[in-house]
């Protein structure tokens, strides 16, 4: 990612006092390695090395209030293990993950997540952020990253 749209994400993130990363390879469980929240929602980035990959959220609007994920491990944690992946089809994360990163040969995936809707400091919509993010992208390349559907 260049430094420009680096230090935009940056300038936008860097207000989420709760987040985190994890590492993810192949061989493992995703359940296991994500440290993301149960009961939050946010925005996570994905990269594989220096590259980003996919930009994603969990939580939506529903009626002007937050929905957050409520079933399975819950939360964004459920979102990025259980979710469906819109390039993906309806395999869930836990398995398209690793078979897509068999395929393109990537050994080891990053991702960041930050909560952007904490119910105290924080009131983002994470579909907000993660359009506000996705629009920058593509502002500065030209198209979303590679793991999108590319149309907006």
């Amino acid at each position: 990612m260049n430094n420009i749209i680096k230090e935009m994400f940056e300038m936008i993130l860097s207000k989420y006092p709760i987040n985190g990363t994890f590492r993810f390879k192949q061989s493992e469980k995703l359940a296991v390695k994500c440290n993301a929240p149960s009961a939050y929602s946010g925005v996570y980035l994905i990269f594989e090395k220096d590259e980003l990959i996919y930009i994603g959220s969990s939580g939506q609007r529903k009626n002007g209030e937050l929905k957050t994920r409520e079933t399975g491990l819950g939360g964004m944690k459920d979102r990025i293990v259980n979710g469906y992946h819109p390039k993906f089809g309806k395999i869930k994360r836990k398995k398209a993950f690793p078979e897509n990163m068999k395929i393109e040969k990537i050994e080891e995936l990053v991702f960041h997540w930050f909560v952007t809707f904490d119910f105290i400091q924080n009131s983002d919509f994470p579909t907000d952020v993660e359009n506000r993010l996705c629009s920058l992208y593509k502002n500065e390349f030209g198209f979303l990253p590679r793991w999108h559907k590319q149309k907006m």
